[in-house]
C-alpha cells in the first residue's frame, strides 16, 4: 500500500474516532456548549420553516392585564377564578386545564367556592417540581428506564381541597441554554414517586385514553408518543403569541364569551400578565406566556404532530456525526484541488438542506453535534493538504529551476503544456541558425578555466536572449556554439523572417561582445553564423535522458554554411532558400553580397549562398582563427 493511501486511511480513522467521541461526549452531557449552538440552530430552522396553523383543538383563556385591572390585584381572587371555571364548565369543554399553582390558602369563602366549582367538571390542576438548583435544566440520575427522568426534591401540589376534585400534573418545562423551551418532560420523579406532566394528564383526559409507560416510550391508547430518550416531548412552535386560539378571561366577566370557543374543546386557563414571570423566549417571540408553551405541548400530544427526536433519530445523529466528516475528508483526499473543495462544499450544502428538510417535516436531527464532528477534522485535513501542497509546490519549483539550467525555456513551456510533445517525430518546414565561436579551442589552452567559463557563460547568455527575443528555440548548446530552431512547436509563416532577424542580431551582438573583451582575448576570438530554411524532422531522442532536436538535410546545410562563411571571409552566410522564404528585399543598415554557388560538405548538389555584413563596416576578411577553427 502506498504511503499516500496509508495517510488517507489514518486520516479517515482519526476522523471517525473524532466524530464518535463528539457524539458520545454530547450524549453524556459533557459538551454543554453544543446545546446553546443547537438551540440557536433550532430557532433558525423554525423561522425558516415559518408559521404553521395549529390544529384547532385548544382555547386559551388568558388572565391578562385587562382582567387584573378589573380586579385590582394578581393573583386573581379565588372567587373570580371560580366564576371563570364555572362559566367554562357550563359550555361543556372536553377538559379544563388550570395552569395556575393553587398551593396557598386564601379567603375561606373563595377557596370553598373554587373547590365546589372544580367538582362540577373534568379538571386538571397544575403542580410544580422543585429542583435543587434554580435552573429547570436538570441532571438525570438513577438506573433503568425511569432513571433518565428529571429527579426533583419534591412536588409542590395544589391544596388538598382542590386536588380532591381534580387530576394533577407537573407543569415544569425544560429550557435549553438559550432559555427557550425545547421540550417538555412527560414524567417527573422524586426519590419515592413518579408524577405525570401537566400536558400529558390533559391529553390523556381529553382523548379518554389509557396511558402506558413502556421502557423506551409512552403509549396513549394504541398510539405511541414520540418522546426523547428521557421521556421528554420535543416541541416546535406553530408561530408567535396567540397563534393558538386565545380569549381574555375578561369576556367571561363581560358576558361576551362565545360558546363555540369552549364547547367540546380543551380549555387551558393561564396567566399572561405582564411582569407575572411565566414567560419564555421562542423563535417567534422574545417573550411567550408559559400557558401557550404548555398548550403547544398539549396540542402535539392530542394531534400527534410533535417533532420526532427518539432513539432512532439519535442513532441517525451518531451515524451522520461519524460518516459525514469521513466523506468530507475523503473528498478532499480524492481531489487535492479546487474540485475537492467544491465537492466537499456541495456535500455540506446537501447535508444542511437535508437537515432543514427533515426538521420542517417533523424529524429533529441534531445539527450542532454534526458541525462539531465535521468542521475541526475537515479544517485540519484541509490545512495539512495546503501545507503539503505548498511543500510539493516548492519542491517542484526547485526541481523546475534546476531543470531550467539544462533545458531551453521554450522546451520547458511546451513540455509543461503537453508532456507527450514530439514523442512522435514530426516532419515540417523550419528555419535553422547555427553559430560558433572561432579561436575558442586555442584560447582554452592558454587561459584559466574559471575565466574561460565566464567567457562561455556570457556568450551563451547573449545567444539565449537573442534567440528568445526572436521567438526561436535553442535546441542545444554545442560547447562554444549553438543550434537555434524556428518552427516549433508548430510551423509559422514568419519562421524564416524571424530566423533571419536572429542571425543578423547575433552577428551584431556577438561582434559588440567580442569588442568589449580584453584585447588579449578579443583579438583571438571570432565567430561564424549559418542560416537555412527547409524541411526537417523534429523529435525527442534518448530514453531516460531525452532531448528535443531536429535532423535532416536542412540542419546539415545550415551547419555547413558556417564553413562557407569562414572560407569566403564572411561571418554570416545565408541560403537563398531562407531569403526567399523570409521575403527579404535588403535593408538600409546592412550589405548583402553574392550570390555564391557552392557545394557543402556531405551533400550533393549546389547551394546558393549570400553573405551579410553591417553597412557602416568595411568588408573585413575573416581572421586567421575564423579560417582555421
Amino acid at each position: 500500500m502506498s504511503s499516500r493511501r496509508v495517510q488517507i486511511l489514518v486520516a479517515l480513522v482519526l476522523t471517525a474516532l473524532w466524530g464518535a467521541g463528539i457524539y458520545a461526549g454530547h450524549a453524556n452531557g459533557h459538551l454543554r456548549f453544543l446545546d446553546r449552538l443547537e438551540a440557536t440552530l433550532t430557532d433558525w430552522r423554525t423561522q425558516v420553516r415559518g408559521v404553521r396553523v395549529p390544529p384547532d383543538l385548544i382555547t386559551i383563556v388568558a388572565i391578562d392585564d385587562t382582567v387584573v385591572k378589573r380586579g385590582g390585584s394578581y393573583p386573581l381572587p379565588r372567587a373570580d377564578l371560580a366564576r371563570v371555571v364555572d362559566t367554562i364548565v357550563q359550555f361543556k369543554p372536553k377538559v379544563v386545564a388550570i395552569d395556575l399553582l393553587l398551593v396557598d390558602r386564601s379567603a375561606a369563602i373563595g377557596d370553598a367556592t373554587l373547590a365546589n366549582t372544580l367538582a362540577t367538571g373534568p379538571i386538571v390542576l397544575a403542580a410544580a417540581a422543585i429542583f435543587p438548583s434554580a435552573s429547570e435544566t436538570v441532571e438525570t440520575s438513577g438506573q433503568g428506564p425511569l432513571g433518565a427522568l428529571p429527579q426533583a426534591e419534591r412536588f409542590l401540589l395544589p391544596l388538598p381541597a382542590f386536588a380532591d376534585h381534580a387530576e394533577v400534573g407537573v407543569v415544569n418545562v425544560a429550557t435549553g441554554q438559550s432559555g427557550s423551551p425545547l421540550s417538555v418532560p412527560m414524567l417527573f420523579r422524586t426519590s419515592d414517586k413518579v408524577e405525570l406532566s401537566f400536558p400529558l394528564r390533559v391529553a390523556a383526559r381529553a382523548l379518554d385514553k389509557s396511558l402506558t409507560i413502556a421502557p423506551d416510550h409512552l403509549m396513549l391508547g394504541d398510539r405511541a408518543v414520540p418522546t426523547d430518550t428521557d421521556f421528554a416531548l420535543p416541541i416546535t412552535y406553530y408561530g408567535p403569541r396567540r397563534t393558538i386560539r386565545t380569549v381574555s378571561a375578561q369576556s367571561i366577566f363581560d358576558g361576551t364569551l362565545s360558546r363555540a370557543a369552549i364547547e367540546n374543546r380543551i380549555v387551558v386557563i393561564g396567566a399572561s400578565v405582564a411582569g407575572g414571570g411565566d414567560f419564555y423566549p421562542t423563535p417567534f417571540d422574545s417573550l411567550m406566556p408559559g400557558v401557550e408553551v404548555v398548550s403547544t405541548a398539549i396540542t402535539h400530544l392530542v394531534a400527534g404532530d410533535s417533532i420526532v427526536r427518539d432513539r432512532k433519530v439519535h442513532i441517525a445523529d451518531a451515524l451522520i456525526a461519524i460518516l459525514l466528516p469521513m466523506l468530507l475528508v475523503g473528498l478532499l483526499a480524492w481531489q487535492r484541488s479546487a474540485l475537492g473543495i467544491v465537492a466537499a462544499a456541495a456535500v455540506m450544502i446537501a447535508w444542511a438542506s437535508f437537515n432543514l428538510f427533515a426538521f420542517t417535516h417533523g424529524v429533529w436531527l441534531n445539527a450542532a453535534t454534526t458541525l462539531a464532528a465535521a468542521v475541526p477534522p475537515v479544517a485540519i485535513f484541509a490545512g495539512v493538504q495546503l501545507w503539503a501542497g505548498g511543500r510539493r509546490t516548492q519542491y517542484f519549483a526547485a526541481k523546475s529551476r534546476s531543470l531550467a539550467q539544462f533545458q531551453a525555456p521554450a522546451v520547458q513551456e511546451w513540455l509543461a503544456r503537453d508532456p507527450n510533445f514530439l514523442s512522435t517525430p514530426v516532419r515540417q518546414d523550419a528555419a535553422m541558425v547555427f553559430i560558433d565561436l572561432s579561436g575558442f579551442t586555442a584560447l582554452s589552452e592558454r587561459i584559466d578555466p574559471g575565466e574561460l567559463q565566464d567567457i562561455l557563460k556570457a556568450f551563451h547568455a547573449l545567444i539565449e536572449k537573442t534567440a528568445v527575443d526572436c521567438g526561436g528555440m535553442i535546441s542545444g548548446f554545442l560547447g562554444d556554439g549553438a543550434m537555434i530552431l524556428f518552427g516549433l512547436p508548430g510551423a509559422m509563416p514568419d519562421d524564416a523572417a524571424r530566423a533571419l532577424k536572429c542571425a543578423i542580431d547575433l552577428h551584431r551582438g556577438v561582434e559588440r561582445w567580442i569588442a568589449s573583451l580584453p584585447s588579449a582575448i578579443g583579438h583571438q576570438l571570432g565567430f561564424k553564423i549559418g542560416a537555412h530554411f527547409g524541411p526537417i524532422v523534429a523529435s525527442r531522442l534518448g530514453e531516460s535522458h531525452q532531448h528535443i532536436t531536429a535532423t535532416g538535410d536542412t540542419v546539415n546545410v545550415a551547419s555547413r554554411l558556417m564553413e562557407v562563411a569562414a572560407q569566403n571571409g564572411a561571418r554570416l552566410a545565408l541560403s537563398d532558400t531562407l531569403l526567399d522564404a523570409a521575403d527579404f528585399q535588403g535593408a538600409p543598415d546592412g550589405v548583402l553580397s553574392g550570390p555564391l554557388l557552392t557545394q557543402v560538405r556531405g551533400r550533393s548538389g549546389v547551394v546558393t549562398v549570400w553573405f551579410w555584413r553591417d553597412q557602416d563596416r568595411p568588408n573585413q576578411a575573416a581572421t586567421k582563427a575564423e579560417m582555421i577553427d
